[in-house]
Parts: C-alpha cells; structure tokens; sequence
C-alpha cells in the first residue's frame, strides 16, 4: 500500500499543479496560482526593477532652486528614441516583466480577466513607459486599465498617473478638467489625495493658474507621507508667495522646512534658509542678528557642500550694505568652491563684472564677462545679451585705453621742463624702492635656501653616524634600511650644491679640462654683457630717458590730442547709447568739449549733452545747452529738431537716416557715380555721427561696381581700418577675412563647367543709341521665345559702358544660336523679307564668367581668349 501512495501520490500533485497552469480554466486553483505566480515572482522583480530605474532618474536629477521647481522630481529630455529603444534598461525589464505577466499570467476568460494582479502588471507597464518618458504608450496602458478594469482597486491610483501622462504631452486642461472630477466624486485619503492634488497643482502651473496651484499644494503637503515630497510642496508654495510678494507667507512656508530638518534632504533644507534670507527686511531689521544667522550657515560643518550658495548670499548682503570689498572676496569665496550649479557659476562672475564695470575697471569686468559666458548655455537670451555687451565693452575698453594714455602724455607734454623732471624724479624713487624690495626677497629665499641645505647636510652626517652604530653590516649610512644619506640620493643637497657651483664658476659645458682660462674668458664676456645691461637699466632711473620719449613736434602733438578727443567722443556715444550710462557719458561729452576738439566734435557732442541733461532732469543746463546749439549753430538739423520737438527724425528729409535711404535707392538704380559724389558730400556733413560709417559701405559697394575688385578691396579696407570699432568696421574686416580672398580670383572658367549662360549687348556713352528703345525691343523678341525661361536687364559696366543682359539660356551655343536666330530675316505672308529688329554685335558668355568681368572690369581679356 505505502508503495502504491508513493507512486500515485507524486503523479496526483503533478496532475494538479498541470491542470492548475491552464488560463482556459476558470477554478480556484487556477485563479490563485497565477495571481500568487503574478505577484510574488513577476511583479515583485518589475517593482524592483522600476524603484531602481526611478532611483537613477532621481540621482541624475539636479534640482535648480533658481527657478520655481518642478512638482515631480524628473527632467524631460528631447532625445527622439526608435520603436524598441530605452533610455534605460532598469525601466525595460520593468515594462518586460508586466508584459510578461499579462501574456503568461493573463486569464481572460469569456471576456473576462479572472486573475485579479493583471491590472497591477498593467500599472507597472504605465509607469515603467512614463519615467522612461514615452508618454504616448503610458497613457494607453492606463486606459487600458480604465476600460477593462474600472472595478480596480487601482482605478485611482490609475486615473492620476493617466493626467500626468496628459500633462507631459500639454494636455493640461483635460488634466485639469479630470482631476477635478476624481477629488469631486471619490473620497480620496492620504497619498491618492496628496498624489491627486500635487498633480492638479502641476497642471494649474503649467497654464499660468498659480493661485489656484497653491491650495492643491496645501492639501497635498498635508497628506503626504513621504517627507522629500512635503518638502518640495512646501518649497513651491514658499516660491509662489515670493512671486505675489507675499513674503511674510513665504517665509511660513520656509520655516515649516527648516523645522523638519534631518528629515528631508539637506538641499531643501538650505535654500529654504537662503530663500527665506532673501526676504530679509534691511531697512526694518536686526542688522546684527542677520549677520550672525548668515555666519552660523557658514560655520555649520554640515552645510559644507553648499558653501558655494551660502558664500554667494552672504556676498549679496554686503553688496547691499554698499560694503563691496566683502562682497568681492565672497563672491570668490564661492567661485572658489567646487560646484555643478554652472548658474551660480555665471551669476558670481557676471556680478563680479558688473562691479568693475561700475568702478571703470573695464578690462577687468571683460575678463569677467568672458568668464560668465563660459559658464553660460550659449543657446539662451541671456547669453546673447551679455554677448552683446561684452562685445561693446570692447570698444571701451579700447577707447579708454587711448583717452588714458593720450590724457597722460599731453599732461606731461604741457608741463614746464623742471616740472616733468620732478615728476620722472619721483617715479624713479618708486622704482627703486621697489628694485630693492625685490632683491630683498630674492636674498632672503636664497639665504632661507642655503640654511636649509647646511641644516639637511648637517642631519646626514648626523644620521650616517646614528645608522653606523645601529646597524652595523648593514648597508652604510641606512637608518632601519629605510632612509639614504649619500650625497645624490637627497634633492636638498644636490639642489644646493648646483647653486653654489654656479655661484663660483658659472654656466660651464660638460667637456674635458673645464677650468682652462678660456673658459673663465667666457664667464667675463657674460660679465661684461651683464655689465652692458645694469647700465641700460641705469638709463631708465635717469629723468632724461623718459622726457627724451615725449613728442616735441607740434603736429605730432595735435595728432595725439586729436585722437584722445575722438576717443571722447565715441565714449559718450557708448555710453548713452548701448549701456545707458548717462553719468559716464555725460563725463566723456564734458570733458571733450573743455580739450578744444576740432569742430565736427562740438555740435554732436553738444546735442548729446542736452539730451542727456534732459533725461537726468538737469534743465538749468538742458535750456542752456538748447540756447548755445540754436544761436551758433542756426542751419544745422539739431538747430531744426530743437526748435520743432515733434519732428520726427527719421522722417526729416535732412536727416541721415532719409538721406542714407534715399541714396541706397539710387544704388539700386545703378545710379554709381551719383552714389559715390553724394556720399563724399555727407560723409564730410555727417562727419562724427553714427551714420557716417553707413555712408562709406555704400559708398565703397558703388565703387566697387564701378570701378571693380581692387577699388572695393582699398575702400572695404579703409573702413575696417578707420571705424574698426563700428558695426560696419567689424563687417569690413570680415569681408577682407573670409570674402575678398575668394573674390579676388580672376581666372575664366571653362564653359562645359556652367549650366547658365548669357548673351551681352554692349553700349557705349557716347554712341547716341537708344537703350531704352532697344531694350523694348529685345523685350517684345524674348517674349516669343516659350521654350526657354529668358529675362533681360540693364547693367552698368563702368563710367562709359553699359550691358543689355538676356538671361536664362542653357548652354553657349544655345546663347549664340539665340542671339544670331534674333538677326535672321524672316518673311510676311507674301514671301517678302522682313529685316530683323535686332542687329546689334553680341557676345555669349557663362553667368560665373560674367560675373568675373563685371568683377575685375576685364572685358577685353575675356573677349580675347575667344
């Protein structure tokens, strides 16, 4: 009997368990094998999978407490991933095991899912496509559980994470519109309602509803049991109060953070004490207190790794307490610290710049600047900005430079000979007491030197003694085997030997015989040039070699005075124009008109004054400065703008603007030579304003279109030399950099190698023909031509020549047997000959060809290579 039981009792359980895999079957066994299956083994290992992947978006995740922070912790990307890509592989195995269960464990019997863990493999599915951010896939697993499973368990917890998938693809009012409708007819607790509402609050967010975001927030803080999130709903709710200037709120809610302490992560912990710092009242406050509150951030060990916020806030309350020595050394303090925060980065150093900028230190603000947009994303608003600016400071920078040091030159040029020899006097004294100060230092390292390397030999000795006695057989002059005293084994030793071999017999070659006298000769040869060289360093500590570099002619003198005075004026414009500046610009136009600057300077630079005295509410000047322009300077157009305010200037046709335009107008009619005479003419009336440079680009194209390559070379030349600090200056250097080197080339190109062809009719101005008939003519001809696309035009060539271009033709025979089909006779009804409307000499020519002759002006050496 026991040997039938154990036989037939094995066959029995494996016939059970058989018959319990089937997922046709609908009993109790077979329902509960798969669920235990279902959610003991493959949920259980997806789960894990999901919290390690959501662990590494997590870790990845910086949080930018510069901005209002996000309500979930998770940063979208816009990498575009094919169908069976993953961003990463945690997630996959998540989303394989719920597929998994649903296709191994699924029970879908009649219609019906028996196995009451397939809408949990489903969920699992949503959430491992939603954080691996394929938010289309997600929804429909939701809506999967929505439809086949609304007796769920989950069927809210399902219905929040659908919204959050509608929110990431911009579906914030549906979101919005469903969210409300779940908190309205289910009774949610705990985390559903805090999940609910953090979600709602998102979606108000995002369509710009943040007063209705801050009571989902509150609810959601409230019911919450995991402290980071509470956290984070609190912190959004304290940024929220900063943006409607509730600050007394503000600092509630941060408060409430910094209560919780070691129970969030420290980060919120510490920009909830900054943010609430920020709100500080300074003119109402305890000063003192504030100062020690900031202190003890600083001092607490625990706030290490954010010592780089820490610093730059402290930075910015001395900066506002006007104590900008403090200020500086924090805001390096906390450059100085290691971080990732590249926006903290950019923020210390732009200020830092700003700083100098403000000191006129411009040089050192550029530097600076250059620091900032290093830091910077290049692709942002902020960036260009600052782009901009630094590239003005540029400018500043360059013109300051020569304002100083021309200012300087003319001051020491003015003064009488004793006084400047006085003065080069004094700068030699200060020169040599810093001479010695240097040698001094220099003594003291090499004696500090030389004692230290007594002090090792003396310990060598000492130590090759002490190793003779201890460890005898040993090897000689080891200490415990570990240490060695012979000579070249110590760096000391040998680098203070090497010094004093050279002291005694100087830079010698490895050679034999190294003491011979010749050797000694070439040691008083660098004697003697060291001699020669103390005694030119002797001449710059005379007064005489300094006066003796100082201009003494008159005409290089007012050379320099003149530069120094344009520099002036392109200061003022600087500064009032592209930073606003009035007070620096109003300094540079002051100081300009006190240095006696050649006319073209005064009345601009008078005009800019009034302007800038009216902005700064200076009347008494403004009227004056009014008064001065209109009773010296009565025919000029600031006379005429003064005297009628509401003239607009871009509509005067005395304007630059309108007269720039107008002569553009006539560019573009081919009108050159008209163009070149009349911007002469307003470049000499203009002279000083910003539209000068303007005039000289148009100026130099006409040129070059009549004259050809070599006379637009010299003239895009001297714009980038003369206004190298302009608009137009910069683009002319990019010309002679990157366009004229390609443009100078001259040599015709084969015409199998063009696709387009012209046919040329040449006039001369003094021939008496009718270009206008002609070209009405030509017109009416290319008009019965339908199987070529053909167009004409009128194109100057030089002074005493001008083209009639047909254009559109194919190939160079099909540009001549064109031409020559438009001489050929053609007969009447009657059989009579016509002649032929068109007779004139033609020439074909490719459309590269055509633009080289029109280009160097080098018609007869193309017409002689055919």
């Amino acid at each position: 009997m026991k040997t039938y039981i154990k036989i037939f009792l094995p066959l029995i359980c494996i016939a059970i368990i058989t018959q319990s895999c089937s997922r046709k079957k609908d009993t109790f066994i077979n329902r509960n094998f798969h669920a235990l299956g279902t959610k003991y083994n493959v949920l259980y290992n997806g789960n894990l999978a999901l919290d390690r992947g959501i662990e590494t978006v997590n870790d990845a995740y910086s949080e930018n407490f510069w901005e209002l922070l996000p309500v979930e912790r998770m940063s979208i990307e816009d990498d575009i991933f094919l169908p069976g890509q993953t961003k990463n592989a945690d997630f996959e195995r998540a989303e394989e095991k719920a597929i998994k269960a649903v296709q191994v464990h699924g029970m879908n019997i009649e219609g019906k899912e028996k196995n009451p863990q397939i809408d949990e493999a489903y969920l699992l599915l949503g959430k491992a496509r939603y954080y691996d951010q394929r938010f289309v896939p997600a929804l429909a697993a939701f809506n999967n559980i929505l439809n086949k499973y609304p007796t769920s368990d989950k069927i809210n917890q399902v219905k929040i994470w659908r919204e959050k998938a509608d929110m990431r693809l911009d579906n914030n009012e549906i979101a919005i519109k469903k969210l409300k409708r779940l908190l309205e007819e289910e009774q949610l607790e705990d985390q559903d309602l805090a999940d609910a509402t953090a979600t709602l609050s998102q979606a108000y967010i995002n369509t710009k509803s943040k007063d209705s975001a801050m009571a989902q927030l509150e609810i959601a803080a409230e019911n919450t049991k995991i402290k980071r999130e509470r956290a984070r709903y609190l912190f959004i709710k304290g940024q929220l109060y900063n943006e409607f200037g509730k600050k007394d709120s503000a600092n509630m809610e941060f408060d409430k953070i910094i209560e919780m302490h070691r129970q969030v992560p420290r980060a919120f912990y510490i920009n909830a004490h900054l943010e609430k710092s920020k709100n500080f009242d300074e003119l109402n406050g305890d000063i003192v207190a504030f100062q020690e509150y900031l202190m003890e951030l600083e001092e607490n060990r625990e706030n290490r790794p954010f010592l780089d916020k820490i610093y730059h806030r402290i930075a910015e309350f001395h900066r506002g307490n006007m104590s900008d020595s403090l200020a500086e050394a924090y805001y390096n303090k906390s450059l100085r610290k290691t971080t990732t925060d590249q926006y903290l980065k950019a923020l210390n150093y732009e200020t830092l710049g700003n700083m100098y900028f403000d000191k006129n230190s411009y040089k050192t603000a550029g530097a600076y600047y250059d620091s900032t947009m290093a830091a910077m994303e290049p692709k942002t608003k902020e960036f260009r900005i600052l782009k901009r600016k630094r590239e003005n400071l540029d400018d500043v920078i360059y013109y300051e430079g020569i304002a100083e040091v021309n200012d300087s030159i003319l001051k020491m040029v003015s003064l009488p000979e004793e006084d400047q020899i006085a003065f080069y006097a004094e700068y030699i004294e200060i020169l040599k007491v810093k001479a010695e100060e240097e040698e001094k230092l220099k003594k003291e390292q090499s004696q500090r030197q030389s004692n230290s390397g007594n002090i090792q030999i003396a310990d060598n000795k000492i130590n090759n003694r002490l190793g003779s006695n201890k460890n005898p057989g040993g090897i000689p002059g080891s200490i415990g085997g570990n240490k060695s005293s012979f000579y070249f084994y110590n760096p000391t030793t040998v680098a203070y030997g090497k010094n004093e071999f050279l002291k005694l017999w100087g830079d010698r070659q490895l050679q034999d015989n190294w003491r011979l006298s010749d050797q000694r000769k070439r040691i008083s040869n660098t004697e003697q040039s060291e001699v020669v060289a103390s005694e030119d360093k002797d001449n710059t500590l005379s007064p005489d070699f300094y006066i003796a570099q100082l201009p003494t002619e008159q005409k290089e003198i007012d050379s320099i005075a003149k530069e120094r005075n344009y520099a002036y004026y392109q200061l003022g414009v600087i500064y009032k124009e592209k930073f606003k500046e009035l007070g620096l610009a109003k300094s540079r136009y002051e100081t300009l008109l006190k240095n006696e600057p050649e006319e073209r300077l005064i009345l601009p630079s008078k005009y800019n004054l009034f302007r800038i005295y009216e902005e700064l509410g200076l009347n008494r000047k403004a009227e004056a400065m009014k008064k001065d322009i209109v009773e010296n300077y009565p025919d000029s157009r600031y006379a005429e703008i003064l005297l009628n305010p509401q003239l607009e200037l871009a509509k005067d046709e005395n304007s630059p603007e309108a007269i720039y335009t107008n002569l553009y107008n006539k560019f573009n009619e081919q009108k050159y030579a008209e163009v070149i005479a009349e911007a002469d003419e307003n470049i000499r009336k203009f002279e000083g304003d910003d539209f000068v440079p303007k005039f000289e680009i148009l100026k130099a194209s006409a040129r070059g279109r009549l004259f050809g390559f070599e006379a637009y070379k010299e003239a895009i030349n001297f714009i980038a030399l003369t206004y190298a600090n302009t608009e137009e200056g910069k683009k002319a250097q990019e010309i002679m950099d990157n366009a004229i080197p390609s443009l100078a080339k001259k040599d015709f190109i084969a015409d199998d190698a063009s696709k387009n062809f012209n046919v040329i009719y040449q006039f001369n101005k003094d021939s008496g023909e009718d270009i206008d008939n002609f070209i009405k003519v030509l017109n009416e001809e290319v008009a019965k031509v339908k199987y070529f696309d053909l167009t004409t035009s009128r194109d100057v060539y030089d002074e005493n020549t001008t083209f009639v271009v047909v254009h559109g033709l194919k190939s160079i025979s099909g540009a001549r047997g064109f031409a020559e089909l438009l001489k050929t006779e053609e007969k009447d009804k009657r059989g009579r000959p016509i002649p032929p409307k068109i007779t004139k000499p033609f020439f074909p020519i490719s459309s590269p060809n055509y633009a080289i002759i029109q280009r160097h002006k080098n018609l007869e050496t193309y017409l002689e290579q055919q």
